[in-house]
């Protein structure tokens, strides 16, 4: 998806043209390490930004892996390639994900061990350990899994590659309304106004006592293991500043903005530093994706293949920064009308699309 967005930022298409084969590669061995049995379904072990692996399928890597193949095929499309096979698994992926992930309101992960190629791991630890597992200990990971699952709970960054495909300017890989329903429950079931009463053994500080703050993950229908990824109760500016740019994306503004309001009173400069939203270290990069708030309430976009500017304002009249390839500017709506006003280099525009209807800038 990344690679795709940069050929759609630079309008490079010999680039792109270098650059397929090197990208079906990769997706080729992915493909090979977690979904061998090309059934459009990540089920091997696949390491995460958690610092562990998922076994079984999950919303969240699915989510990517569904956008990645779609960005492949529009690639490969364009390139006259035969990317068939790979638009076969992206329809096979999102049809596992919309009836065999989704709870009916949000989705979730699907814990599997057996019939991988991955040996099962509650043997293999054993052998490792040199058979130390105690009775109670073999029998909750029989029973649970391995550690370090979520399996129903509801995961905030739990469709993190829908939103990715969005920014790059991909259609969303999986149904809306199933996306959007996600993104509510986050916000109802993870945003906590006061965090006096919530236990989190790892990293309180990102957010304690009478902060708010998003929680990472919740089982609000119950079902949370004895052992959930060790980051599950802490809160990370990075993830609550995804999970709003997502929602305003999909037209759920105020929720959005409720989850800023929230992570920015923590760093109002009373307690925290305003300008150092630390998760693993001082300044931490995935604080980044508040970025992505821009273009979540304007719907402004260039591409530069086509040379089409898109804008799509969640929030009425503005005027809000343009960063291209070859120039930056600012974009205004007033009264529905866009307008470019470039201040450095060049954005060439030969069409404008202002909330999915062609346009013309003032």
């Amino acid at each position: 998806m990344k690679v795709y967005r940069e050929w759609r930022i630079s309008g490079d298409n010999a680039w792109v043209g270098k650059m397929f084969s090197l990208v079906k590669s990769s997706m080729d061995f992915c493909i090979r390490t977690w979904d061998p049995s090309e059934k459009g379904i990540l089920e091997e072990p696949h390491h995460n930004t958690y610092d562990i692996e998922f076994w079984g399928p999950d919303g969240m890597h699915m989510s990517f892996y569904v956008g990645a193949l779609n960005a492949l095929v529009a690639m490969g499309n364009f390139l006259g390639k035969d990317v068939g096979k790979y638009e076969q698994l992206a329809s096979q992926g999102k049809a596992f994900m919309e009836s065999e992930l989704y709870d009916g309101e949000y989705f979730i992960q699907k814990i599997k061990v057996d019939g991988l190629k991955a040996p099962n791991p509650i043997e293999a630890s054993a052998i490792s350990m040199g058979g130390q597992y105690s009775d109670e200990a073999r029998q909750l990971l029989e029973e649970e899994g391995p550690k370090y699952q979520y399996g129903n709970g509801c995961l905030s960054d739990g469709v993190l590659g829908a939103w990715i495909a969005r920014v790059c300017g991909l259609d969303d890989p999986i149904d809306p309304g199933k996306l959007k329903s996600h993104l509510l429950a986050v916000h109802k079931y993870n945003l906590k106004d006061n965090l006096s009463d919530h236990a989190n053994p790892q990293r309180p500080t990102f957010a304690l006592g009478n902060d708010g703050g998003l929680l990472l993950c919740s089982w609000p229908k119950g079902g949370k293991l004895s052992l959930p990824f060790v980051y599950s109760d802490e809160v990370w500016t990075g993830i609550e500043y995804q999970v709003a740019a997502h929602l305003m994306e999909m037209g759920a503004v105020e929720e959005g903005l409720e989850i800023v309001r929230t992570c920015r009173d923590r760093y109002d400069g009373r307690v925290r530093n305003p300008f150092n939203e630390y998760e693993c270290g001082s300044w931490y990069a995935r604080a980044l994706s508040s970025y992505g708030m821009l273009q979540g309430l304007t719907g402004v976009r260039y591409d530069a293949v086509d040379k089409t500017l898109y804008v799509d304002s969640r929030v009425g009249d503005f005027t809000s920064f343009l960063s291209t390839e070859k120039g930056f500017g600012t974009v205004s709506l007033k009264g529905g009308h866009p307008s470019l006003d470039v201040v450095y280099g060049e954005i060439s525009v030969n069409k404008v699309m202002v909330a999915g209807k062609e346009g013309t800038l003032a």
